[in-house]
């Protein structure tokens, strides 16, 4: 048995930040180290670097059956080799009982891949495979998952320029109109990264007869496809939540400002991927007894690094 001959079988690699991500053309440096409890003959040692995306969902059921769908994309699947048997000879390798230590050294391809993640319905998986092949034995395999993160020029206007939207809807019950409720939402910038709270600017005009309150939402929408979008699966998701103060009948030009943190373990913003879509919006709803909700949706990008909410002196 592979487990009574091989123990405490590790994977090494020098982190390059302190989130310990990594991005298209990085370096992957590292070391692989195991005990053996007796001599081993050793074919090959290699190391596989795989990106790939694959997504399924499933309607339906009952008579009708159930209709399943599903699509796979493969970004990269390149190996090399840490340690192999003397082609010059043709002996296989024998490894005497003890602790091993072997390095390697690879490299992330160039390449404009989607950030890591993982959904009910699908994920984006970069990951590092060792395998080890002995004579007369099946291939043993050890798997370490890469955090990569796509990541995206800071400096692009559309990503620090701030954002508003607004809406504003009147009341009505038979021949009786109430004054209009209005809003108009803005945030500073578009591109937040994970952790950040958000200052949320609003200006309510509550000219009804009926308090409202504002509340605060941060969505997150994940949509699945097929190979050339032909079918597709949705799910919207409310990562945080925040309440604000009523707002009075008959009150204008109220002014709030309300903080939401963005969660520290939110993923970030996925647009390059053609079967798996993430995306963000901060919806802002104001909420009463009398009235359906009054809804403002501001979309913002999820990003790697900090962006500034004004252009960069050099720009």
């Amino acid at each position: 048995m592979f487990e009574q001959t091989f123990k405490n079988f590790q994977i090494c690699f020098r982190a390059l930040n302190e989130r310990n991500t990594f991005s298209s053309g990085d370096p992957i440096t590292g070391q692989i180290s195991f005990e053996l409890t007796k001599e081993t003959k050793i074919t090959v040692i290699t190391v596989k670097l795989t990106g790939k995306a694959n997504v399924h969902w499933s309607t339906g059921g009952g008579r009708s059956g159930r209709r399943h769908y599903s699509a796979r994309l493969d970004f990269f699947d390149f190996k090399g080799v840490i340690m192999q048997e003397n082609t010059a000879t043709g002996r296989t390798t024998k490894l005497q009982p003890g602790t091993h230590v072997y390095p390697f050294s690879c490299q992330l391809p160039q390449g404009d891949f989607p950030s890591s993640f993982q959904g009910i319905h699908g994920k984006i998986l970069y990951s590092l495979t060792v395998s080890i092949s002995r004579p007369w034995h099946m291939s043993k395999d050890f798997v370490t998952e890469l955090n990569f993160v796509n990541r995206i020029d800071t400096n692009q206007p559309v990503l620090w320029a701030p954002l508003s939207g607004s809406n504003q809807m009147t009341l009505c019950c038979l021949w009786c109109a109430s004054g209009p409720i209005t809003m108009t939402v803005s945030v500073e910038k578009k591109a937040f990264v994970p952790g950040e709270t958000v200052k949320i600017i609003c200006e309510f005009s509550n000219s009804s007869t009926h308090t409202a309150t504002p509340k605060v939402r941060l969505q997150q929408k994940q949509v699945y496809y097929t190979h050339s979008k032909v079918s597709k699966r949705m799910l919207v998701k409310h990562l945080a939540s925040l309440t604000g103060e009523p707002i009075s009948a008959q009150t204008s030009d109220v002014h709030t400002e309300i903080m939401l943190t963005i969660p520290s373990s939110a993923s970030l913003t996925i647009s390059n991927c053609s079967i798996l879509v993430i995306e963000y919006f901060i919806e802002v709803s104001l909420c009463g007894f009398a009235f359906p909700d009054l809804t403002v949706l501001v979309p913002i990008i999820l990003c790697d690094s900090p962006v500034l909410s004004q252009p960069p002196p050099y720009l």
